[in-house]
């Protein structure tokens, strides 16, 4: 990652990111106990461990499928997806989940840009699953470069608010959101997990973080 603006979209960016995520999330997956499954996600409220990832699931494989009828992606749609899956055991949806985080790739690279913010989502998703499990590495690990220059790109592309981010774990200064100079670039300094977590509308739970130019909820991407 560096603090060049990312002018032009690398197209095989989602595809590596859910790649690694891939080879971290899933072997996870395999060992937990049945039960831990059922464990609620702060971040998803209603929602259990195994609800986050039957819709993440669904949501590659539609991708993958190219199954974008009217209303795909919002609430009522993914909860049918998840409601689809109630007869799979834990095991079918970490197979699905496995097989979607593999083929996804080349389907968004050839999107344009459309469906770059998918892979974005799964990532930030299995952070919330992480959180839930208990594990370590929530919105970290070895997919963070990859999320970071995925975030920087696509919210330059949609033209969201500009930030400038001193990052405590990285080592040169970063650039999000639009670059027209019309606003003055809001500041952050702090960790990339948090910086992650206000982009994704997560809870920060009192992390230690300077946020100034632009209020914490101007920065969630992804709705409400």
């Amino acid at each position: 990652m560096t603090n060049d603006v990312h002018e032009v979209r690398d197209p095989e960016l989602p595809g590596r990111l859910l790649a690694v995520e891939r080879d971290a999330l899933i072997p996870l997956l395999r060992v937990r106990a049945e039960e831990d499954f059922a464990l609620p996600t702060a971040a998803c409220p209603g929602w259990t461990v195994r609800d986050v990832l039957a819709h993440c699931s669904a949501a590659l494989m539609r991708v993958v499928e190219r199954r974008f009828e009217e209303g795909v992606f919002s609430p009522e749609s993914n909860d049918r997806d998840i409601a689809e899956r109630a007869d799979w055991t834990n095991a079918q949806v970490v197979d699905e989940l496995e097989r979607g985080m593999t083929e996804a790739g080349p389907a968004i690279a050839k999107a344009g840009g459309a469906l770059d913010g998918v892979a974005l989502g799964e990532w930030v998703h299995a952070g919330d699953v992480r959180e839930a499990l208990g594990e370590a590495g929530a919105y970290e690990g070895e997919g963070l470069p990859y999320a970071l220059d995925l975030l920087a790109w696509i919210t330059r592309n949609r033209g969201h608010v500009p930030l400038h981010a001193d990052l405590d774990d990285v080592d040169e200064p970063l650039r999000f959101g639009e670059v027209s100079g019309e606003r003055t670039p809001a500041r952050y300094i702090g960790g990339a997990a948090t910086l992650v977590r206000l982009y994704a509308g997560r809870p920060v739970d009192g992390a230690a973080f300077e946020l100034a130019g632009v209020r914490a909820a101007e920065l969630n991407i992804f709705g409400d």
